[in-house]
């Protein structure tokens, strides 16, 4: 048997496939997103967005936002979720597992509180695939000094 360098995915793409996979537990109404954090081509945390352990998920007790029409990227203090982001980032510090120098593949761009949270981790990339309108999160990665990648997610990529 041999490799097939047309078939096998890159690095970027088999983590992004598992975000996507790890984006299939969220409990979120509005968007489902998953979370990998990642150093040395080995994973050490995951996260997907909805309540935290114990407290009912918004499919139980519905979507406030929603209820209030609040649009996309505003008023995230009304949400009973935690975006994957700061799960995975909470996963790894409940499990004492370092993520300094990591890097991030994400289904979505962070939001500007994910940013503050990735910067102040000390995750070094972020590889996302659905862009997210928020300028302030942008800026503040840059300005840390995060690479910041979009995958194209039409776009299998292959490699060896």
């Amino acid at each position: 048997m041999t490799l097939d360098s047309q078939t096998r995915p890159t690095w970027e793409c088999y983590f992004m496939d598992i975000a996507t996979l790890v984006a299939r537990r969220s409990t979120c109404l509005r968007r489902a997103v998953g979370a990998v954090v990642v150093k040395d081509r080995r994973i050490l945390a995951t996260g997907y967005n909805g309540a935290p352990s114990g407290v009912r998920h918004c499919a139980q007790t519905g979507c406030l936002r929603q209820q209030l029409k609040v649009p996309s990227g505003q008023r995230h203090e009304l949400c009973r979720g935690i975006h994957a982001e700061q799960n995975a980032i909470i996963q790894a510090a409940f499990h004492g597992v370092s993520i300094k120098g990591a890097s991030l593949y994400c289904t979505n761009q962070p939001c500007s509180i994910c940013a503050r949270m990735i910067i102040n981790a000390g995750i070094k990339a972020i590889y996302y695939q659905h862009g997210y309108q928020d300028e302030l999160a942008r800026e503040m990665l840059e300005e840390a000094d995060i690479s910041v990648h979009q995958l194209d997610p039409s776009q299998p990529e292959v490699g060896l």
